[in-house]
């Protein structure tokens, strides 16, 4: 197995469990544990976990959230299959309400030629990339932007939101738990998500697997609130048992 393809296995297990100890990652991946520090090390420096003594934990885990480009290209091809899934469910004439994120800034570019559309959004990086979309209606929350993730937050977003009625979310998250519903590594970033609910009529929660059966730091809003989950294939048929049973609808892109 090459160095690359190791850590990026590395990876995911750590985000799986949200921590893992050297010697727990030796044993699983057959190699020293001079390896493994040596891999985890690598990995800190690229922005994508957090070392421990003994070991690694990721950083959602610490209530640390990596910037919008450290995620973007992470499981680039599920976001982009998911997107996918959830341009299908948008009709004309709809206000759609997209949340700042990289899988719904997938979604933004895949809406660029459709109308007629209004679209909602939080994310400056989708504002930029929609401005010049003359056939769209598009608003902005308004809000302070967070310059980690490229969102708008605080009381203007959450009060420009207060005053709207949309049809579909497309929300983001940082964790996805069956018990613990969503959650995000940020208070600011969670109160927005939860304003965001609140003004929606249908919520569309779009999130890869690398985030299911995760914990973070703020509660955005329990599982029940969630009306319909896009993910990729890499869930669990256990844990998609559990969605489905709580009433959530569930698609597979």
């Amino acid at each position: 197995m090459f160095t690359e393809e190791r850590q990026q296995q590395m990876l995911q297990y750590v985000q799986e469990r949200q921590r893992a100890a050297v010697s727990e990652l030796s044993e699983t991946f057959g190699v020293s544990e001079a390896t493994v520090r040596r891999d985890l090390k690598e990995l800190e420096e690229a922005g994508l976990l957090r070392r421990t003594h003994g070991g690694a934990i990721t950083r959602e885990a610490v209530g640390v959230e990596p910037s919008f480009l450290e995620k973007r290209d992470r499981f680039a091809d599920e976001k982009q299959r998911i997107a996918k899934e959830a341009a299908c469910l948008i009709e004309k004439n709809e206000i759609v309400l997209l949340d700042s994120g990289t899988t719904t800034y997938q979604l933004a570019k895949l809406l660029k030629r459709r109308s007629p559309l209004t679209i909602v959004t939080n994310s400056h990086q989708i504002l930029q990339e929609l401005q010049w979309a003359e056939h769209l209606e598009l608003i902005s929350t308004g809000g302070t932007v967070r310059r980690e993730t490229l969102s708008l937050v605080g009381p203007l977003a959450e009060r420009g939101l207060s005053m709207m009625k949309v049809d579909k979310l497309f929300l983001g998250t940082n964790g996805l738990h069956p018990e613990e519903g969503v959650t995000t590594p940020h208070l600011l970033e969670a109160q927005v998500k939860q304003a965001m609910i609140r003004s929606a009529k249908e919520v569309v929660l779009l999130c890869d697997h690398s985030k299911l059966n995760k914990t973070t730091f703020a509660k955005v809003c329990p599982l029940s609130a969630i009306d319909t989950l896009i993910t990729d294939r890499g869930i669990s048929a256990d844990l998609l048992d559990q969605i489905k049973n709580d009433g959530t609808d569930v698609i597979l892109a």
